[in-house]
């Protein structure tokens, strides 16, 4: 994998782009009103490895807890706005780290130039996010005045392959929406540009990535938009993200699952680790059981997913159930456990170091890791 080349910014102090790691994403699922839960889920966010956290600015009052929020917290914070461009402001003067700006309900190009002077002045990035479910009607891209937006005439564009030669398609409406954007922080010699172009049709989303990608040498924030729950939306955002990291397109991500938030972070790892892009935390694998296994394989490979979540070390453990892959596949992790009938053996960087009764194979597996 070649990866594509960006201008990197700087998100706080996490680097975007560039020559950085693809950096994982979350966003509070709180009342940003409300400090006390926003923290406490963001907290628990930093726990598990996020490195960027976003947060909704409904309205004014939410604008103005940013700033208790970021004192309170040590990650990198972005403020989510839509519609209103005070909040915009409001959150710039409150030390975000970032905003995220909607060219599809934002439109007034007066005021999207107001947001951009303003962060200018501190050196706050601006994401351009771009999103299937509110873009601009069609043929209005930049008017304040147009078609309602349940009736703009979007749905009735073409996706990505379903387009006849020379017809508008849904992702020529995400580019141009895109590119007005940019074009507009361009004059005013502001680059502190991040860039996602998201839709819930994978096809879409990469098409318009690959597109952008020819057009702008800013670096890409990935991500299906509502892609589900945590099992439907990870495979789904696991096949159009993975398919353009594998590309090299691609700078920084969000899991985007109606599901715990930190699901968000351990779903973006494991896409980056699958395509060994990242290392961060414990690698499983396991066999998926089948009619040989002498154990449960299955409860036993949740068992110990679970309790990796609190290892944060570069660590590769197999948990395998029977003779045919388990031994082999076992010594080629870091750390494994090939169970039998009644015992299991472990293994450590290839060598065998112990046989275990069934009841202590949990407890000696972990000692394993530990000495990784």
């Amino acid at each position: 994998m070649k990866r594509r080349p960006t201008k990197p910014v700087w998100v706080g102090p996490v680097k975007v782009g560039g020559d950085a790691p693809i950096t994982v994403q979350s966003m509070t699922k709180t009342d940003t009103r409300d400090v006390k839960a926003t923290v406490a889920q963001i907290k628990g966010l930093e726990e598990v490895g996020c490195e960027i956290v976003r947060c909704a600015v409904p309205d004014l009052e939410a604008a103005r807890a940013l700033k208790e929020i970021k004192r309170q917290t040590g990650i990198p914070l972005v403020a989510d706005i839509h519609f209103h461009y005070q909040l915009a402001l409001e959150a710039i003067a409150g030390g975000v780290d970032c905003l995220r700006l909607n060219p599809g309900n934002i439109r007034d190009a007066e005021r999207v130039k107001q947001v951009v002077r303003a962060a200018g002045e501190r050196q706050v990035p601006i994401r351009i996010g771009v999103n299937f479910g509110s873009l601009p009607p069609v043929g209005a891209i930049g008017k304040t005045r147009a078609l309602h937006r349940l009736s703009d005439q979007v749905n009735l564009l073409p996706k990505a392959g379903g387009a006849s030669e020379g017809e508008y398609s849904l992702v020529d409406h995400m580019v141009d929406t895109a590119l007005w954007e940019i074009g507009i922080l361009e004059a005013l010699d502001f680059d502190l540009i991040k860039v996602s172009l998201k839709a819930f049709d994978v096809p879409t989303t990469v098409e318009a990535y690959r597109r952008l990608a020819e057009l702008v040498p800013y670096p890409f924030h990935l991500g299906i938009t509502e892609a589900g729950t945590a099992r439907a939306g990870s495979i789904r955002s696991a096949i159009g993200i993975g398919v353009l990291l594998y590309e090299g397109i691609g700078d920084t991500l969000r899991v985007s699952l109606s599901d715990d938030p930190r699901e968000e972070v351990f779903a973006g790892y494991e896409i980056l680790k699958s395509l060994n892009l990242r290392q961060k935390g414990a690698t499983l694998v396991a066999c998926p059981s089948c009619g040989r296994a002498d154990v449960d394989v299955i409860k036993l490979a949740n068992t110990v997913d679970a309790l990796l979540k609190g290892v944060d070390r570069n660590v590769k453990v197999a948990v395998m159930g029977c003779e045919v892959n388990g031994p082999g596949e076992a010594k080629d992790a870091d750390v494994g456990i090939a169970a039998g009938a009644g015992r299991a053996v472990i293994f450590r960087k290839g060598q065998k170091v112990r046989v275990v009764p069934e009841a202590e194979m949990l407890a000696a597996l972990m000692e394993e890791v530990e000495k990784v």
